[in-house]
């Protein structure tokens, strides 16, 4: 009987960035690639290593009567670990300690 295996893409935690951090990386990143590497999921899966997520975060007022505000973030998926932690090395002045301050496991 022969075993079958599988491959398992499984997702590193997500890179979470405001919408300045990822303009200023977005910026970077389209200087350094072609304009493919940007536009398509794919190419930019198998190039940078991550997809990316738009997140909208519910965030309540204190004393909480229904009134808030909508947080808009950028997510950004990794499928490599070794590219998730060249990111990080590469762009940690932009992304800077308070976005990684959360980022244990």
């Amino acid at each position: 009987m022969k075993a079958i295996t599988t491959k398992c893409n499984v997702m590193s935690k997500p890179v979470i960035l405001t919408e300045r951090q990822w303009s200023k990386v977005y910026n970077i990143i389209a200087k350094n690639y072609p304009n493919s590497v940007l536009l398509i999921r794919d190419r930019m899966k198998e190039t940078l290593g991550f997809t990316v997520r738009r997140h909208r975060d519910w965030i309540p007022e204190q004393g909480y009567d229904g009134h808030g505000n909508y947080v808009e973030t950028i997510c950004l998926d990794f499928f490599n670990e070794p590219k998730r932690t060249m990111f990080l090395l590469r762009y940690s002045d932009i992304i800077g300690k308070t976005s990684l301050d959360n980022d244990t496991r």
